[in-house]
């Protein structure tokens, strides 16, 4: 057991990777990113009527396969993926089997029925893990701690949140402003209308910031 927590101890320091692609000023771990996904379950179970209890744990665990396989972010355009979401899962899934068997058997059903994203327990924390995600964006604009835009190549016209598609023909570039695409990942996730509500509270939040400025 013991070598299996040291080698789950890794998201700890394993920082979450979109952050780093918007040069963020000493951004969160993925352990942070599940303390605060635990935490949304704990505050907002009993409005969306599912057991704290098992979203709770549910949380805690639902990134552990990133201790092996690293942070791999969402991006809008599927071309700008490190790797495909298929390749991603399958790493994942064979981190995880790895840590079958003895006390990690419980977190590793928890994880597989959150991958699914069947029951209404694993929709629920799903949705929270994205409003953690909005939460923190809101939290580095706030404290000025953003950095760089990013850019994705996509279609010319294409939609996607607020971007500024440069001129040319084709394939232009899509420049995202600030954290902005961390919005663009969410929105055509979040399912649960707890999910929804909260989405559309930090949006509102993040977006007058950004005016403001």
């Amino acid at each position: 057991m013991i070598e299996q927590l040291l080698s789950v101890y890794r998201l700890k320091d394993e920082i979450r990777a979109g952050w780093v692609i918007r040069s963020v000023l000493e951004p969160e771990s993925v352990a942070d990113h599940s303390w605060g996904t635990a935490l949304l379950c704990l505050l907002n179970a009993g409005e969306a009527g599912v057991d704290a209890d098992p979203a709770i744990r549910m949380a805690l665990v639902h990134d552990i396969a990133e201790a092996e396989v690293g942070d791999i972010p969402r991006r809008v355009d599927e071309g700008d993926q490190p790797v495909s979401r298929a390749e991603k899962a399958r790493r994942e899934h064979e981190a995880i089997a790895r840590l079958a068997g003895g006390p990690f058997d419980g977190a590793v059903e928890l994880w597989r029925e959150y991958e699914a994203g069947e029951t209404p327990v694993a929709r629920f924390v799903r949705d929270m893990n994205l409003i953690d995600m909005c939460l923190q964006a809101l939290y580095y604009e706030r404290a000025g701690r953003r950095g760089v835009a990013a850019t994705s190549e996509r279609a010319a016209g294409d939609p996607g949140g607020a971007t500024r598609p440069q001129a040319g023909a084709g394939k232009a570039a899509v420049v995202w402003e600030a954290l902005d695409e961390f919005f663009a990942t969410a929105r055509p996730r979040v399912a649960t209308a707890v999910g929804l509500r909260l989405f559309a509270d930090i949006e509102y939040r993040y977006r007058a910031l950004r005016e403001e400025r």
